[in-house]
């Protein structure tokens, strides 16, 4: 990571103060968080504090390290995180990387070789084979035992890097999500309305069948992405809402090419899964956040005698006049990955991705989008980096 450090870090010009709270919203994906982690530098260095932090599964990870950690020590809590996930790979060594044949062979050899480590060997500090599985796949150990791995390694990890003290004092706030595994219902863990701790962190990535669930207030709860892994629905559904500027980290994608083998069919599932419909719940916000807009301006619009009514108040509560930037940052595509993507966590994977958050970050708080003007009846601007780059041409 100490090439992130350097390489990457450059002073910007410091961003003027936005129109309205600042919220991050993370994915989950696994060792794809590292590009989150890039997008949080770059804001960083452009003066752009969260005031509200959302995440599902790594995404939960990332968030709760940013809220709870000062301000000052956010980067470095958040690269210490990463570098402990780093496995190196067995075709690392700086002398075999000298040789001709090196690098087809890291290419389709050491990720490869890598990921199998992972999977046979798991992640230090993170997750660990579970030796429940001595027992056999039917033997009913329990729901809090029922998992490939344990992750006894990322509770040491988080203890030493997250304060939840400072996560209960709400600067800023964070919200995590999870699925109660037996109603089968996303709930969200939110600071504002209650104190959280690890527990709540750990729930939202307790991706089933790798880890087993974390029991909260007597019931078990697994990793959020598998009912919604773009929690950006919350931003729009809080009360009351206030004006934002809505930085929605993604790192699946919802289109992509035809595949053509089985193997490309799994990577390409995997997507749209995880994607987990972000495209269209923004769609559908953005259609109920207008339905708000016009329900205010016929209330503002009525005599004013029938304003004052019992019942118009009533209907008047579903109006809202806020305005929401969604400022869409998309992880690019790296050569040669594949199926196994989420459990790359190796140096030079951990790195691509953390740059590519950085650049992308970069070049869009250099762009300032959230600065364009919003139709009032809408309530609502999405900045798409990729369709806002190719405008500006």
């Amino acid at each position: 990571m100490a090439d992130i450090e350097t390489s990457t870090t450059r002073s910007i010009k410091k961003t003027p103060a936005l129109p309205g709270q600042v919220v991050l919203v993370f994915q989950g994906g696994g060792a794809l968080g590292a590009y989150q982690g890039g997008v949080y530098q770059a804001l960083h260095e452009a003066g752009i504090e969260p005031d509200w932090v959302i995440g599902t599964s790594i995404g939960a990870i990332n968030a709760a390290i940013i809220a709870g950690n000062e301000p000052s020590r956010r980067l470095e809590r958040l690269r210490e995180f990463w570098k402990r996930m780093e496995r190196k790979s067995p075709w690392d060594a700086a002398a075999f990387m000298q040789m001709p044949v090196a690098q087809p062979l890291v290419l389709f050899g050491g990720n490869v070789a890598a990921q199998m480590m992972t999977i046979f060997g798991g992640v230090a500090g993170y997750f660990s084979p579970n030796r429940a599985l001595a027992f056999g796949l039917n033997a009913t150990v329990g729901v809090e035992r029922a998992g490939f791995y344990t992750i006894d390694a990322l509770h040491e990890t988080l203890t030493s890097i997250v304060d939840f003290s400072r996560v209960n004092a709400k600067q800023p706030r964070l919200t995590v999500g999870a699925v109660n595994v037996r109603s089968g219902k996303m709930h969200y863990f939110d600071s504002r309305d209650m104190p959280l701790t690890l527990k709540h962190v750990l729930a939202s990535g307790a991706l089933p069948p790798a880890f087993p669930a974390i029991r909260i207030d007597g019931d078990p709860y697994w990793d959020g992405g598998i009912y919604s892994n773009t929690p950006i629905e919350t931003v729009f559904d809080d009360y009351p809402r206030r004006d934002s500027v809505v930085f929605t980290v993604q790192m699946w994608h919802a289109a992509g090419p035809e595949p053509e083998s089985i193997w490309q069919v799994v990577n390409r599932q995997k997507d749209i899964q995880y994607a987990s419909r972000a495209d269209s719940h923004i769609m559908r916000q953005e259609h109920i956040h207008q339905l708000r807009h016009i329900v205010r301006e016929l209330v503002r619009r009525m005599p004013e005698e029938q304003r004052d009514t019992p019942e118009v108040k009533e209907m008047a509560g579903y109006g809202c006049g806020t305005l929401m930037h969604i400022v869409r940052l998309n992880a690019p595509r790296l050569d040669h990955e594949d199926h196994l993507r989420d459990i790359d966590f190796t140096s030079s994977g951990i790195r691509a991705r953390w740059q590519a958050g950085y650049a992308d970050t970069m070049r869009t708080v250099e762009r300032r989008p959230w600065q364009k003007p919003i139709d009032p009846m809408m309530g609502v601007a999405v900045h798409d980096p990729e369709v806002d780059t190719a405008l500006d041409r």
